[in-house]
């Protein structure tokens, strides 16, 4: 029986292109094109790109492999260019696994010296394959493709033992993705190889063809796995940081709380005058304690993935060489860091200077979008900035919201509101409006992602709006609404948020 199910896998695998495995093949190429093309528009990140354009170049040189069938059909008027091509196509997408392999496991952050001579090298071969290639079509002379090829392979070679022995000095898990799915290509290549040369097969029999499409699948699954592993490991440790910010947080409400019922008790065993003395000294302590606690959880707020992002921005502005951009940014960038911190050290700040920190934090953020964020400030004129006092930072988690889940997916006119105008004597009401997605299809794109994050950053502020009322005569209020026209079609969202001013 067993003897019998194996007859039948090999007659199937032994005739890829009749029994459906190239197109199989092909198809799972297509997909992870796609879809990790996509992700690099949603995470921004190259390592997405480079992934994309390796499987889609692979996908091109081994279309032509189909004989029947819709693709063959296709394929027809574009037959002769893929033949004509094929060799270039191969000889990029070999190039392209290294840039995609360093990429993804950061060799920079690794050596920045080897960092620049893998890529030096890798942009010489595909330099002297581009050349080889022009040469080839204006003179016809196949020698100079059969010359490339040799000279190709032979810098592979050289090139492929160095990267693997830095891939095994590097210390980082993610690198058994790239080791592991390699392999399986090489063995597989290598195996296809051997029954081709030594004719261990008919001419008719294709399995070396079958045995070397299970090695591209195999790589490449491989592949996806470490760029999913890669993106979860960055997620896991942005909810880690926000998680210990919401635990810091209760942790200082029981201190407060403890620290508040110790006073409590001090001052009844006190008498009249002494009451008064140790009640002075005992305030004197405890705001200094709860300052203490707040300067530490403010800290928290300044999220490093934002740092990271800025700064990574700047670079890109000093790598094109727009010096006056980066000089620009930088000097914003070192402004608002220098705002935070100062800041950390109050429980308070005046609304002039939270609007200020705000803009800057926008017009750093807008850098990678292009600068496409129009950005609107629209103060009252009744509003006095330079009276009113807020908790420092408590506008930010609400714009990071409106920019990531709401601007970030619209393509074109995005615009972001701040308007600010006092209600009655009692409170200050912000309205804070984007012509974003809306809220409902945020949360449909986010329910697909693989790797799903919880928010805490609204959470964490209702938190310090609640402490901060407590020592006022009024409480706050936070309102979340969509925004819709006629035919109900969301517009945006508008969060209103009203604070006590006295």
């Amino acid at each position: 029986m067993i003897l019998l199910v194996c007859l039948q896998i090999y007659e199937i695998l032994k005739y890829p292109n009749d029994n459906g495995i190239v197109i199989f093949v092909l198809g799972v190429l297509f997909i992870l094109t796609v879809y990790h093309f996509l992700l690099y528009f949603q995470h921004r990140d190259t390592t997405y790109l480079f992934y994309s354009s390796y499987t889609f170049l692979i996908l091109i040189s081994h279309v032509d492999d189909v004989s029947s069938g819709f693709i063959f059909e296709w394929i027809k008027p574009i037959h002769y260019y893929i033949n004509e091509f094929n060799i270039n196509i191969t000889w990029t997408y070999n190039l392209l696994y290294f840039i995609f392999a360093f990429t993804f496991i950061d060799l920079k952050a690794y050596s920045k010296k080897w960092h620049n001579l893998i890529f030096r090298s890798v942009y010489g071969i595909f330099i002297a394959t581009v050349l080889f290639g022009v040469l080839y079509r204006i003179t016809g002379d196949i020698q100079f493709i059969r010359k490339g090829d040799l000279i190709f392979l032979v810098s592979i070679f050289i090139l492929s033992i160095v990267s693997y022995v830095l891939l095994f000095k590097i210390k980082a898990n993610l690198k058994y993705y790239i080791i592991i799915g390699s392999l399986f290509l090489f063995v597989s290549s290598m195996t296809a190889t051997v029954i081709f040369k030594l004719k261990l097969l008919p001419v008719e029999n294709e399995l070396r063809f079958t045995i070397f499409y299970i090695g591209i699948l195999v790589e490449n699954i491989f592949f996806s796995l470490g760029l999913g592993q890669k993106q979860k490991r960055i997620i896991q440790e942005r909810n880690e940081s926000q998680e210990k910010l919401i635990k810091q947080l209760k942790k200082n409400e029981k201190l407060r709380e403890k620290i508040q019922k110790r006073l409590e008790r001090d001052v009844k065993g006190l008498s009249k005058q002494a009451e008064a003395d140790k009640l002075e000294s005992i305030k004197i302590k405890f705001e200094k304690e709860l300052a203490e606690l707040k300067v530490e959880s403010l800290r928290n707020q300044m999220n490093p993935h934002f740092i990271f992002n800025s700064l990574n921005s700047i670079k890109r502005y000093i790598i094109d060489n727009e010096k006056e951009n980066a000089v620009y940014y930088l000097n914003k960038f070192s402004k608002l860091t220098r705002l935070i911190l100062s800041s950390s050290t109050e429980q308070v700040i005046s609304l002039k200077d939270e609007l200020e920190t705000i803009t800057l934090y926008v017009n750093i953020e807008n850098i990678r979008f292009n600068n496409d964020i129009e950005f609107l400030l629209e103060v009252d004129e009744a509003v006095n900035q330079e009276h009113i006092q807020i908790p420092p930072l408590i506008l930010q988690p609400f714009i990071e919201n409106a920019i990531w889940h709401g601007l970030s997916l619209r393509k074109t006119n995005k615009k972001l509101k701040l308007k600010i105008e006092n209600e009655g004597d009692s409170h200050l009401k912000i309205d804070i409006i984007d012509n974003g997605i809306g809220r409902k299809r945020s949360a449909e794109i986010k329910s697909k992602k693989i790797h799903n994050q919880k928010a805490v950053g609204i959470k964490i502020t209702e938190e310090r709006l609640k402490n901060f009322s407590k020592n006022l005569n009024n409480d706050y209020s936070l309102l979340i609404g969509d925004l819709y026209d006629d035919d109900h079609t969301p517009l945006g969202t508008q969060i209103t948020l009203k604070l006590p001013i006295d």
